[in-house]
């Protein structure tokens, strides 16, 4: 019995099939045992396989090419970053330079103000000497005689003398009332009341 021409041409097929199957498993095989004896070698499969493609003029043209690509955009990605880094430093030294201002006029102002607390604890001080001065002068009113007192008063201008009779105690008030004229008594009564009544 003869075999058909489509059973022959399926044995060949597979035939070649096989073949090239065969051989496959045979290139994988023999790579993978090259490998792991480059591995346990000690040796670095990539480093080994750039230094072999650069002695194969096409393949050492195509590295070449590839890690020219790769240092222009390495080299474009630093000039960026420098210009950041730049752009970065004027805008520290500017924030600097506000920050010494700040400093400036907080150091500034903290001046003022022990100034302003001198200034403050001095007339402090002036007051009181001026309310010791004016205690001083209502006790000499009153340890003077009324008979005294109630000429000089009455030359005074009346604030001031209003201010000397409001301070001087009761007994010592109705003395030097007692010896001035009727129209300046009436006058400083009037304004006493008056000084009154304001407070």
């Amino acid at each position: 019995m003869e075999k058909m021409p489509e059973e022959l041409e399926s044995q060949k097929t597979s035939r070649h099939r096989w073949f090239l199957f065969a051989f496959f498993i045979s290139v994988l095989l023999a790579i993978t045992v090259a490998l792991l004896v480059f591995i346990l070698s000690g040796n670095n499969i990539f480093e080994t396989a750039k230094e072999y493609s650069q002695k194969v003029p096409f393949l050492s043209s195509l590295f070449d090419e590839e890690s020219s690509r790769s240092q222009e955009v390495m080299e474009t990605k630093l000039i960026g970053l420098e210009a950041e880094i730049k752009d970065r430093e004027a805008r520290i030294s500017q924030l600097e330079g506000q920050l010494e201002s700040k400093d400036l006029e907080i150091e500034r102002a903290g001046l003022e103000k022990q100034r302003l607390e001198q200034e403050i604890d001095e007339l402090t001080a002036i007051k009181e000497e001026n309310k010791r001065a004016f205690k001083d002068i209502v006790r000499t009113y009153e340890s003077i005689s009324a008979k005294k007192a109630a000429p000089i008063l009455t030359e005074m201008k009346d604030e001031d003398a209003i201010k000397i009779l409001s301070n001087v105690n009761a007994e010592t008030l109705a003395s030097i009332m007692e010896k001035m004229n009727p129209e300046d008594a009436a006058r400083f009564t009037a304004l006493l009341t008056a000084a009154q009544e304001n407070n």
